[in-house]
């Protein structure tokens, strides 16, 4: 799955995964994030989301629930190049993974 450069976090743009831009075996530390923002990768993760279903669930005018804006600066959510689908970053899966496995290495 390849992905785009995001130009806001309000319109539908995919975002590129840094991964591909790392050294061979170099891996990214997985980021903390907020019981808020968890709660949001796991319900992306749980089915199909589009554009829509993200505003209409999760969009906020409160600056301390950004959790949209947050998980897509953060890289842990993008579109699908080429739909209005939202789905998980590699970045967001190892975040999402790491939090049913507490305890682990995050490295």
């Amino acid at each position: 799955m390849r992905y785009e450069t995001a130009k806001s976090v309000d319109q539908p743009a995919a975002v590129t995964s840094d991964a591909m831009d790392r050294p061979r075996g170099e891996a990214e530390a997985v980021p903390s994030v907020s019981l808020l923002a968890l709660q949001f990768l796991a319900w992306v993760a749980a089915a199909p989301r589009t554009h829509a279903d993200v505003m209409d669930a999760w969009r906020s005018t409160c600056p301390r629930q950004s959790v949209w804006e947050d998980t897509v600066i953060d890289g842990l959510v993008a579109f699908e190049a080429g739909t209005q689908t939202v789905v998980l970053t590699p970045r967001g899966r190892a975040v999402l993974d790491a939090s049913a496995h507490p305890g682990t290495d995050r490295h």
